[in-house]
């Protein structure tokens, strides 16, 4: 199996970067550290990109650190390893090692002596053989489990509009649309994976991490809502003329400070 090649930029990333530190539950950090007594950490990033959940984690937690980054994309691994995270929380050194990865295929030996396995805004992208193998890998590490940014399938927009409900039900089938390598999870992901990993016998707690965008964020609600917009019409394309008039409407909102926006995210941490 190969996770599908969705070609995120780099600049999209740093844009979403503050949002996603602010979105993400710091609590579940509390909960790994008061459960992990460890001396240094070997930490596994799936699907990294440029290294953000690196860059908002390392900061949070004590002790040295090495930083395995996987990702597909050589050119985000690189710049990744151009911002290294840290240091620690203790002041102690990060140290970073990219793979280019296909993380599909990777099993149990790939995370030898791993402390922690994680990844951000990843299990909403996987079919549920692609979750299944992930988890069981990922499990198998006999580590805790760290996945951020989870998309929920809520989003809410103030003020409301009549077209909000339309276009978010079309965004959620594009979500869940199939693909050469079957059915995407999208809004389904974060229950398929509690499920998943409770019934390999793991404790796993969830906390919620939305997105919340206001005047100060107008950039990245504009952004935001564009792709947000564009995926609802690759799904239903009859919606088109309509939203093209509703896209300009709350691009212009957004872009004036006017729009407030939250999209639900949810956070999970699991205890072998």
């Amino acid at each position: 199996m190969k996770v599908e090649a969705i070609r995120v930029s780099s600049s999209w990333l740093e844009l979403r970067e503050p949002a996603d530190a602010a979105a993400r539950a710091h609590e579940l950090v509390g909960q790994l550290r008061s459960r992990v007594q460890a001396c240094s950490w070997l930490i596994h990033d799936l699907g990294c990109g440029s290294g953000a959940m690196g860059r908002w984690l390392a900061p949070l937690l004590p002790g040295p650190q090495h930083w395995v980054l996987h990702d597909r994309y050589a050119d985000l691994l690189e710049q990744a390893a151009l911002n290294v995270p840290g240091p620690a929380a203790d002041g102690a050194e990060v140290a970073v090692e990219t793979r280019v990865s296909d993380i599909a295929r990777l099993g149990p030996g790939d995370f030898v002596g791993a402390t922690l396995v994680t990844g951000s805004a990843l299990l909403d992208l996987l079919t549920w053989d692609e979750l299944t193998a992930l988890i069981h890998a990922s499990y198998g590490a006999g580590c805790p489990v760290l996945f951020a940014l989870s998309v929920t399938g809520r989003v809410q927009l103030l003020p409301a509009d009549p077209v909000d409900t339309t276009v978010a039900a079309a965004f959620d089938a594009h979500q869940r649309r199939t693909t050469a390598r079957g059915r995407l999870l999208g809004p389904d992901a974060v229950q398929a994976a509690v499920e998943s990993f409770r019934q390999l016998g793991a404790e796993v707690i969830v906390r919620p991490s939305p997105w919340r965008l206001g005047a100060t964020d107008s950039n990245l609600a504009v952004e935001w809502l564009t792709g947000w917009v564009d995926a609802a019409v690759e799904q239903e394309p009859a919606l088109a003329p309509d939203a093209d008039l509703y896209r300009h409407r709350r691009v212009r909102e957004a872009a004036t400070g006017g729009l407030a926006v939250t999209v639900g995210h949810a956070d999970l941490l699991v205890l072998p």
